[in-house]
């Protein structure tokens, strides 16, 4: 079945016009019915450069047609993003859709940009009968949606880390499977798959300063090797030897890196896999479709997807992702247009179609679906890691902006050489604790996670 027919069978599920179908559920929703009152209103959101937000754009216009609902989007780098979004709401600007990302929640909630669910979900003229949240992972809903037991926004293009890798360069290195552990990833398969002079190298970490750089690289080398960022009073952790130890691997990594990895984003590190340039990467789930495409990928048959590599601490991949939620600011008629649109794009309604469009639903029936488990190959070690998974891998409080930009320049500087582990671990321990001090961090009266 094409792309085109799953996305209006889906589509016309979601509409109810399908409600004799096997798959519908007892009372389908009539969206066209319930948008009804708010035919011509425009809705304002953000989108990312990815393929999620590729696949809803793909699905956008059978959701206008049916409810005259009109979606605007711009699509902003992640690195602009939280800073747009900020200044929007600082400004009672125009977006009516706030797009949180895990570890802006907490700010979001606690400014007053977002609305709780609660204010729509009792409303039955505008909500889907079949709403079921707990059809979401609830790893997902909790660490993307909830603050303080309140649940504000759906979880939305929806991450789990995992270990993507060329079968054909690791088999003629010698090897028949991809590594388990970082300590073979290290110190077995990335020297070995390494060669400066054919500008091959074992493995990539996308570290650019930045965000990328603070959750993407440096968190990453902290939980599985047993450290963390904060101990349980708030204060740093990274002298910790478990924190030493996984930030001393990522430097010693380095070598089998490609030269200039501290300017890479995601884009450049999948590109690296998809050119045969990189052997090994440890990536984010949603850049699946990127790596099977051949317009983008030349890696073919020879991609391998496998869960992120175990430390010491035990199999801790990363966890990553969005949520959609009612901006605050927006007029009460736009709220509401905007609670159908988030319900409709997070739907297991939709849930096959935005996955075979190239999303990554955070609905746990699609991943039962066969042929999905059968087409996607990244199915199976995402959703083992989303039953297990940190929703702390990065701090979900408010203090993480100001934290994140200490991170990103302290450790760019350790993987640049310009400052020792240990030198920099000081820095950033010292200058975060700064930040919690004056946010009331060490009074008892702010939690760390809620």
């Amino acid at each position: 079945m094409s792309l085109l027919r799953n996305t209006v069978s889906a589509l016309a599920l979601a509409l109810a016009v399908t409600a004799g179908s096997p798959q519908a559920k007892a009372e389908a929703w009539d969206i066209a019915k319930a948008a009804e009152p708010y035919k011509g209103t425009e809705l304002h959101v953000i989108f990312l450069d990815r393929p999620g937000y590729r696949a809803i754009i793909k699905l956008l216009p059978e959701f206008e047609k049916a409810t005259g609902i009109k979606i605007n989007y711009e699509i902003v780098p992640y690195e602009n993003t939280r800073e747009k979004e900020v200044l929007n709401f600082n400004s009672q600007g125009d977006l009516s859709i706030a797009l949180v990302d895990l570890v802006w929640i907490g700010e979001f909630a606690e400014n007053g940009w977002i609305q709780p669910i609660d204010k729509f979900a009792g409303d039955a003229s505008i909500t889907d009968p079949n709403l079921n949240l707990k059809g979401f992972f609830p790893l997902l809903l909790d660490a993307f949606g909830t603050w303080g037991g309140v649940t504000y926004g759906l979880p939305f293009d929806n991450y789990s880390g995992l270990l993507f890798y060329n079968k054909c360069m690791l088999k003629d290195a010698g090897f028949d499977k991809p590594p388990q552990t970082w300590d073979e990833l290290m110190n077995v398969y990335a020297p070995k798959l390494t060669n400066p002079e054919k500008k091959q190298y074992g493995y990539a970490l996308q570290s650019l300063r930045g965000e990328t750089q603070s959750a993407d690289s440096f968190m990453r080398f902290l939980w599985p090797f047993g450290g963390s960022l904060l101990d349980k009073s708030f204060h740093s952790n990274l002298m910790s030897k478990e924190s030493q130890e996984g930030l001393a691997n990522r430097q010693k990594l380095m070598k089998d890196m490609p030269p200039g990895i501290v300017s890479w984003d995601h884009a450049e590190a999948v590109n690296g896999l998809a050119q045969g340039q990189v052997a090994m990467i440890t990536e984010w789930s949603a850049f699946y479709p990127t790596l099977t495409d051949p317009k983008t990928s030349k890696i073919g048959d020879c991609l391998g997807v496998a869960p992120e590599p175990a430390g010491p601490a035990g199999r801790l991949p990363a966890l990553g992702g969005f949520s959609l939620a009612v901006a605050s600011q927006a007029p009460e008629a736009e709220q509401k247009a905007a609670w159908i649109f988030i319900q409709w794009a997070t739907s297991e309604a939709i849930a096959k179609s935005y996955v075979e469009a190239g999303g990554v639903s955070g609905r746990m029936a699609v991943y039962d679906d066969p042929q999905v488990k059968a087409t996607y190959t990244f199915v199976e070690p995402m959703v083992a890691s989303w039953q297990k998974g940190v929703p702390e891998f990065r701090p979900r409080f408010p203090a993480w902006p100001a934290i994140s930009e200490i991170i990103a320049e302290f450790g760019s500087k350790m993987m640049l050489g310009q400052l020792s582990v240990e030198e920099g671990s000081k820095e950033i321990g010292t200058r975060m604790e700064t930040i919690l001090q004056k946010e009331g961090y060490y009074d008892g009266k702010k939690k760390l996670l809620q």
